[in-house]
């Protein structure tokens, strides 16, 4: 219940900014595709579209009216004053009998409740209702642009719908505080004795969940319930609360604010806040998104965002002493970090973060801190690899193609990015096996295996190129590394196949059954460089081979990791002029927490 209390105080914060958009209470926003115009007699008068254009597409505009979305299966129950083109006019070319009892009902309801509520437009649609033929909804070609889409009423020479009259509010109102009949109960969301809630409203906005919406909290065998409570009894709610914590959920993940709330990470769907508003609410999830790399935009509003943004990469950089230049109270500023998972008509909360800002920067820091690497040869200054790598780089580390990502490592390791806790072995064992399978070891790669050894089995691993470490396997990448750049030397740019490309995988797990042979071709290919070059590579491979006695026979996972990192730091050395390696060694220094310290 955590969760749903944290959503139901952040409504107060939402409710009162409108720039979110929230429904007042009984109340939901839709998206309205057409609007049936209807004289002030009730004769029909037109069908008009609604949507508005976005570009080159046309999308329903977002109308307030009464009452909220209908659960799938719910039979015949008609909206207040809106509805889809099935209940306002009996259209539906695939269902066109069920349409018809649909639009019966609608009618039906409405002219149940004119006399309550005495009002000419009012009247106006009843009248339009009683007269109206649903043959006639298949002759308008509007209909069958917008589908099945909602739509509401107007009468003609007015500019407001017709529910928006200030007596249907009224009545509207008035009738949700007489009509709760739901039996009371404790909510143990707010403590208070007040109706429960039978069923809860849907959750939109979740990635591969109902487009209608699917439920938080939801019972529907018995098997789940418990002391003779059906439905959602079993964890009483009440209906305020259960209206209150699903609409700020909503408008996080499917509101006109959500671009900075909600975030896509394989099939986690996560929601973002802080308890006021912050900075850091407005750039998290971007940087979440993209690292350091954020491309910069060219707009008053995109230049705002960045310069945000980099006050937040400062602060990653320098730590507390810059958490101030963004935030006026981090350690008393709340943030939530909220992880969805789809499940048929349902959603799983996979993981749920709260805590301060300055326990969400630390762990950012110390992230990473841990998969902290030197980037790869050339002018680091001007290297496309983002220093910052976000947590979607690392993980397209793990497959050929997007789509054969595992769904659920995104949600696993942006928990561990901002929890502080180990990686998931899935994402090291898959990155292993990539390289494996395409012998390149690049920026991103190296950062999840450093990350790895570090974090989770608590291995000391550099940053650059550590000359004194005396592993087998971090000494072994290291020479096949050098092997591979004398051969480059040696043959030029005309070779077909490398040594990397032949002998890697090999090399990396039974170090003792190839290197003695690699060793042997090596002697051929230093013979083709000069004098000078011949000297000072001799004398490296002496000085990588000198605390090696023997090859060992295999090397487990985690040594194949540590040789992987061996290769990389090795071959960024022998690839780097000696101002690249000032350059790096400044950006090492810099005090972003890049150090295993």
């Amino acid at each position: 219940m955590v969760v749903l209390r944290s959503l139901y105080e952040l409504y107060d914060r939402l409710v009162e900014d409108p720039e979110y958009g929230i429904a007042p209470s009984g109340f939901s926003y839709q998206r309205v595709s057409f609007v049936v115009v209807v004289e002030p007699d009730g004769s029909f008068y037109a069908l008009q579209d609604a949507r508005v254009q976005a570009g080159t597409m046309f999308r329903a505009r977002k109308v307030l009216v009464p009452g909220g979305a209908k659960k799938t299966g719910s039979g015949l129950n008609p909206c207040f004053m809106w509805d889809n083109s099935a209940y306002l006019l009996g259209y539906d070319p695939d269902k066109r009998e069920r349409a018809i009892r649909t639009f019966e009902a609608f009618r039906e309801q409405h002219l149940r409740l004119e006399a309550e509520l005495d009002l000419a437009p009012y009247s106006a649609v009843c009248r339009f209702l009683e007269y109206w033929s649903p043959d006639e909804a298949y002759r308008h070609e509007i209909l069958a642009e917008v589908g099945r889409g909602f739509g509401v009423f107007q009468i003609r020479g007015e500019t407001r719908f017709v529910h928006d009259h200030a007596r249907i509010r009224e009545w509207w109102e008035a009738g949700l505080a007489a009509e709760c009949d739901e039996p009371a109960g404790q909510c143990s969301v707010t403590g208070l004795v007040a109706p429960l809630a039978r069923l809860h409203p849907s959750i939109k906005g979740v990635a591969g969940a109902q487009p209608t919406g699917a439920a938080m909290v939801s019972f529907n065998l018995g098997s789940y319930e418990s002391y003779g409570k059906t439905q959602s009894f079993n964890a009483p709610v009440s209906v305020r609360a259960a209206e209150r914590y699903t609409t700020a959920l909503n408008a996080l993940l499917d509101g006109p604010r959500r671009d900075k709330h909600r975030l896509v990470v394989g099939d986690c769907t996560v929601a973002f806040w802080t308890d006021r508003p912050s900075v850091i609410e407005d750039v998290f999830l971007d940087f979440a998104s993209k690292g350091s790399g954020s491309p910069k935009g060219a707009g008053a509003q995109d230049e705002v965002l960045r310069e945000k943004l980099e006050a937040f990469l400062r602060a990653l950089r320098r730590g507390r002493e810059a958490y101030g230049d963004i935030e006026e109270s981090p350690d008393a500023t709340g943030y939530y970090l909220l992880g969805l998972s789809p499940n048929a008509a349902r959603i799983v909360v996979r993981f749920f973060h709260e805590g301060t800002l300055v326990h969400l920067l630390e762990n950012l820091r110390l992230h990473f801190s841990d998969i902290g690497i030197e980037r790869q040869w050339g002018d680091a200054s001007k290297h496309p690899d983002p220093e910052f790598p976000p947590v979607d780089l690392l993980l397209r580390q793990t497959a050929r193609e997007s789509k054969d990502i595992l769904p659920v490592l995104g949600g696993l390791v942006l928990h561990a990015v901002v929890g502080g806790g180990p990686y998931p072995a899935t994402l090291f064992q898959a990155v292993m096996r990539r390289i494996a399978a395409d012998r390149l070891i690049n920026y991103p790669r190296a950062c999840v295996i450093k990350g790895y050894l570090v974090r989770n089995l608590e291995r000391e691993v550099p940053v650059s190129l550590d000359g004194s470490r005396e592993d087998p396997a971090y000494r072994l990448g290291r020479l096949f590394a050098v092997l591979e750049k004398t051969q480059a030397d040696a043959l030029g740019g005309g070779i077909n196949s490398t040594i990397r490309d032949r002998f890697y995988s090999s090399a990396s797990t039974t170090p003792a059954a190839v290197f003695p042979r690699l060793l042997r071709t090596y002697q051929h290919h230093l013979a083709k460089l000069e004098t000078g070059r011949k000297i000072s590579r001799e004398k490296l491979v002496q000085d990588v081979l000198d605390p090696i006695e023997s090859f060992p026979a295999h090397f487990v996972l985690q040594d194949q990791g540590l040789f992987a990192l061996g290769y990389y730091h090795q071959m960024n050395d022998l690839f780097r002029s000696r101002e690249d390696r000032a350059s790096n060694a400044d950006l090492d220094a810099s005090p972003a927490g890049r150090t295993n310290e």
